[in-house]
């Protein structure tokens, strides 16, 4: 009875240990970067469905309760999700709203059409390492007991990171400079960073499907440039790749998802790096022929 008695009053005595904060991201490659900060401390709630495109955000209302009990939102930013910028002023009075393309620590880059900032940062390798230390900061400002583990998940995932890194540079270095067409302008990022050549997109914008001079256009462009591959996209309408390569010699690539919206990957730590090795293995398997 005397041994229980001691071990009650010291709990009691102990200081508490507050709860993990309640963490809330946007879409896949942010989930997939924040889960892997958290480890087995948590799962981070995903904004967007799993197989939903962001660029087409819509808060839906079962969701609504979490982001208003909601701790801290990692999010790209409403260049990408203009939407969920205002369902965080509305909805997310108490938690704190980490846009990571402004606030990550990476680098940012404008569209080379003049059309603003470029919101897909998370396809340079380099911006993902700046982001999990941010993540790992801003947890452990709110989570100082657990500083620690964050901590040490964020420069372990760093590590991985720098490894993914150097393996898409060896893949993609017989890929450099081939001009190649991609389906939307998505790929700035990755193509800065691994010294790839787009020429042209099918697509001007997120959300714009091609009009018919588009179509002649970008494949004036595509002969001109004599474009090695053409790329689909997943969850966009494959007939306009058949319109643009009939006759021009190009090959067509397998399917891209830049975005991390395939079904079949469910959202989980590895899935950033196994999106960009897949991203990655597309453009080398079509460059080679």
């Amino acid at each position: 009875m005397r041994l229980l008695l001691v071990a009650a009053l010291a709990a009691l005595s102990s200081p508490a240990v507050a709860a993990v904060p309640k963490v809330l991201t946007d879409f896949a490659p942010i989930q997939s970067l924040v889960m892997q900060v958290m480890g087995d401390l948590g799962t981070p709630v995903m904004l967007s469905p799993v197989g939903g495109d962001p660029h087409d955000f819509q808060m839906r209302p079962s969701l609504a309760t979490a982001l208003s009990e909601a701790d801290i939102v990692f999010w790209d930013g409403p260049e990408l999700m203009p939407s969920l910028d205002g369902a965080i002023r509305a909805m997310a009075g108490k938690a704190q709203s980490v846009p990571l393309l402004h606030e990550g620590g990476g680098h940012i880059r404008q569209f080379d059409d003049g059309e603003g900032t470029d919101p897909h940062a998370w396809l340079d390798p380099t911006n993902a390492e700046a982001w999990v230390v941010t993540i790992a900061a801003r947890l452990s400002a709110l989570d100082p007991d657990r500083a620690a583990t964050y901590a040490a998940n964020a420069a372990a995932a760093q590590l991985r990171l720098k490894a993914l890194d150097a393996d898409l540079t060896a893949e993609l270095a017989p890929a450099r400079g081939v001009p190649i067409v991609e389906f939307h302008d998505a790929f700035g990022y990755f193509a800065d960073h691994f010294g790839l050549n787009i020429v042209g997109t099918i697509e001007l914008g997120d959300a714009a499907s091609p009009s018919a001079a588009r179509l002649v256009e970008i494949r004036k462009t595509l002969a001109k440039a004599k474009a090695t591959c053409v790329f689909p996209e997943l969850g966009r309408d494959p007939k306009f790749i058949a319109t643009v390569t009939e006759g021009t010699g190009a090959r067509i690539g397998a399917g891209q998802d830049p975005e991390g919206t395939d079904p079949a990957d469910a959202p989980s730590p590895q899935l950033y790096d196994t999106m960009l090795r897949a991203l990655a293995r597309t453009v080398a398997d079509c460059v080679k022929g």
